[in-house]
């Protein structure tokens, strides 16, 4: 184990690791008004079930890292049916939260299924098609795994959770074009994904009140929010108020004003707001300069990789954490509709901190991995 340790990406787990401390510090900055004021509980409420998450994730680490890609990879079947009937139970007995049932309540903590569903799905493709990867000149062989994912995708869009199933999506698909399989079945597949696209974007925008929820047609008019501040506007309003409050160096830590229940949970999507408002937009390039050096060293990873499996484990991930960053910060800047979705490293919530330091630890293992195969050459 300390053997292996020596062989983890330094860069990686240094920067990760600032991120999740900067992250908790602004949890609990953003948290304490809502908690005490609303929610009539400690103002260091947050911050101590976040840091119970961050403990829970680095135990989680420890367990993973000995094992190497392939024991990811067996144990991702079971893993991924578990997900699948967790979510097919959740529309049934579920209740709603965020007028969405996508949490299982158990009453000290909530448990999302599909944050869990997306690393663990990762994890099967690279699996998948590393073992089958001579036999993938076949329709069924290629798209099994596929049709598995949007089933999936499916369920997670009946929640009604739209950010999710984006999310899901666009990662599935990033992971199948970057397969080495046929690239008559690639064409074939993106021209059936393009007309499927379009057909959905004229079934939305024709016929809009039928397949989506009221709440997530009114996401969709995103333009001049704060002439809407009293109705569906208010949200990214309050967020471009708080953004231009911090300025370039921010009005200080803690020193927030629309964390005062202007903005709604401001520690989870919002937190990004609060953290310009706060500690100003330099702080705010900062923080994405720091996400670039993640990405750039995950793919860097995933590049280097011998293998398929530890190669697509990487662009997936990759492409997970990314999309999180984009959907995020699209959305509080008003350029796409609001999704629910959390800013990775940064964002309050126990399902998603915890998948995202098992995504990263899956990363390292890919990384020990190439160490080790270089070695023995």
């Amino acid at each position: 184990m300390i053997k292996k340790l020596k062989y983890l990406d330094k860069p990686l787990l240094i920067v990760s690791v600032l991120l999740f401390i900067i992250g908790l510090i602004m949890v609990f900055s953003a948290s304490n008004v809502t908690a005490y004021m609303s929610q009539a509980v400690s103002p260091y409420n947050y911050f101590v079930r976040q840091a119970i998450f961050l403990a829970v994730g680095i135990i989680l680490f420890i367990i993973m890292i000995p094992f190497n890609t392939f024991v990811y990879g067996k144990i991702s079947r079971p893993l991924l049916i578990l997900n699948i009937v967790a979510l097919v139970v959740l529309l049934i007995y579920g209740s709603a939260k965020n007028q969405a049932i996508s949490w299982f309540d158990l009453g000290f903590v909530s448990i999302q299924p599909s944050e869990f569903v997306k690393v663990i799905s990762i994890v099967f493709l690279a699996d998948y098609y590393e073992i089958y990867k001579n036999k993938l000149n076949g329709w069924i062989a290629t798209l099994y795994p596929i049709g598995v994912c949007v089933a999936i995708a499916a369920l997670i869009f009946i929640q009604p959770d739209l950010g999710t199933t984006i999310i899901y999506s666009l990662t599935v698909a990033v992971i199948f074009f970057s397969v080495p399989i046929s690239k008559e079945i690639k064409y074939k597949i993106s021209f059936i994904a393009l007309s499927i696209v379009i057909l959905g974007a004229f079934a939305v925008f024709g016929m809009g009140k039928k397949i989506l929820e009221e709440r997530q047609l009114e996401r969709f008019d995103i333009s001049n929010p704060c002439e809407k501040i009293l109705s569906n506007g208010n949200q990214v309003c309050n967020c471009y108020i708080a953004i231009n409050n911090g300025g370039l160096t921010g009005v200080g830590l803690g020193n927030s004003t629309q964390k005062y229940l202007y903005l709604p949970e401001p520690y989870t999507d919002f937190i990004f707001a609060i953290i310009v408002e706060e500690l100003g937009v330099i702080t705010g390039i900062g923080i994405l300069i720091l996400y670039l050096i993640v990405l750039f060293r995950i793919l860097l990873i995933g590049r280097k990789s011998p293998t398929n499996r530890g190669a697509i484990l990487c662009y997936g991930i990759a492409t997970y954490i990314f999309l999180h960053i984009t959907v995020n910060l699209l959305g509080i800047m008003g350029l796409i509709p609001m999704t629910g979705v959390p800013l990775p490293f940064m964002s309050y919530g126990g399902s998603f901190t915890i998948c995202l330091i098992a995504s990263l630890s899956i990363v390292q293992r890919v990384n020990i991995d190439t160490r080790l195969y270089n070695e023995k050459r």
